[in-house]
């Protein structure tokens, strides 16, 4: 299974940045180009500059007064618009506005967007804009760290220029929310959600009975999980959900989201996977593109706030994957296949954590959850009910 692939970047995207102490910190995209870049995995050749997007593109999802508030809030707001600020979701410790706030989230969206366009055009077969997956972002508000809907930005210009029917797979531990009421009335847009149940969870929805109307209705599936789902549970109600959606609703394109907050260490999920998800989940995605979609399939970031033990890891295994790499092949009959010292020496001193000697986790320390049985349990009711409308492959 091979298909050539593009890793898309700016550096103007790494101006999303709320504050220093901010968990969404783009230090992450760093860390994780520079694995790469030490694993002999990411050429020069391999990246492509992105553009920002259009604010004709952003109106497409975003409301005409969001975006004037965006750009205000971006450069010197006055009086009026610091008190108008909490309208649009932009003045709360999640989502503040920053300086340069607007170009910074145009360019996160024009990386979506320039993924879709060089996979759509034939350019290559798959794409990855790990800048993108800003998922929560509503039409006129802010929400959760996100201030443009990039994804569903990305969505609709495929959708108007190639008229293409899509997946989105969102694997974040919180729900797609945004993208998925974007297109909660569109049959030509299945939204899939698998996520920590929104009982617990921000933004507190996700649930099973969330279908889509009017003519989306059955284009919306999500499976909620229970807090402290472990790595075999999750992969079986990946697995099985997203091999009988994907068979039945036929996509021309996949766009997966890879937030990789569902591992353990995250500090903001109550989840208990492993690096074993986020080595074998891309492997399924990529698989589904060459069977249904002719290896069309764009991947993009998302949460993760584990910045210096999951987030690179879990971001360059989906590239290797992308690239179907040699050291993601190898790493099948060598899982305690070390990263690379020079990586480690370098960012250590940075680190108030000590940094992961290995691509994947050694689980022979893990302690098993308690409940396992019964977490387990509730898991597969929530996956029966999520599938009861598709027929088994």
């Amino acid at each position: 299974m091979t298909g050539s692939a593009l890793l898309i970047h700016h550096d103007k995207a790494m101006n999303y940045h709320f504050h220093d102490s901010h968990p969404f910190h783009p230090l992450r995209l760093r860390l994780t180009l520079d694995l790469l870049a030490e694993a002999g995995a990411l050429a020069p050749t391999a990246m492509l500059t992105s553009r920002p997007a259009t604010e004709e593109e952003l109106l497409q999802v975003h409301q005409p007064a969001y975006i004037e508030a965006v750009k205000a809030l971006s450069t010197n707001p006055g009086p009026d618009w610091l008190e108008r600020a909490g309208q649009y979701g932009l003045d709360d410790d999640d989502t503040p506005f920053f300086p340069g706030m607007h170009e910074a989230a145009a360019y996160v969206a024009g990386g979506s967007i320039t993924a879709c366009e060089e996979v759509m055009s034939g350019r290559c077969d798959h794409a990855l804009h790990l800048g993108g997956g800003l998922h929560h972002a509503l039409s006129a508000k802010a929400a959760g760290f996100c201030v443009y809907n990039d994804v569903s930005v990305a969505i609709a210009y495929v959708r108007q220029r190639y008229k293409a029917r899509v997946l989105y797979i969102d694997t974040d531990v919180h729900h797609g929310d945004g993208v998925q009421w974007s297109f909660y009335s569109d049959p030509e847009v299945c939204t899939y959600s698998i996520h920590e149940t929104g009982k617990y969870l921000f933004p507190g929805t996700g649930f099973v009975q969330e279908r889509g109307e009017h003519q989306g209705y059955g284009a919306c599936v999500n499976i909620p999980l229970q807090p402290y789902t472990e790595d075999a549970s999750w992969m079986e109600c990946f697995e099985q959900s997203i091999r009988r959606l994907t068979e039945y609703f036929k996509p021309d394109l996949i766009i997966s989201q890879h937030g990789c907050d569902a591992h353990a260490l995250d500090p903001l999920s109550h989840m208990q996977c492993s690096m074993a998800i986020y080595n074998e989940m891309p492997a399924i995605i990529h698989s589904l593109a060459h069977t249904y979609c002719s290896g069309r399939w764009v991947a993009v970031g998302g949460g993760g706030y584990d910045i210096w033990r999951v987030v690179p890891r879990a971001w360059s295994l989906l590239w290797l994957e992308m690239t179907d790499h040699p050291l993601k092949r190898s790493l099948k009959q060598h899982p305690r296949t070390r990263l690379p010292q020079t990586w480690i020496e370098r960012w250590q001193e940075q680190s108030s954590v000590s940094l992961p000697a290995e691509w994947l986790d050694d689980l022979t320390h893990w302690e098993g959850i308690p409940r396992r049985a019964e977490i387990t349990a509730k898991n597969r009711e929530s996956l029966a009910v999520a599938l009861q409308d598709f027929p088994e492959i």
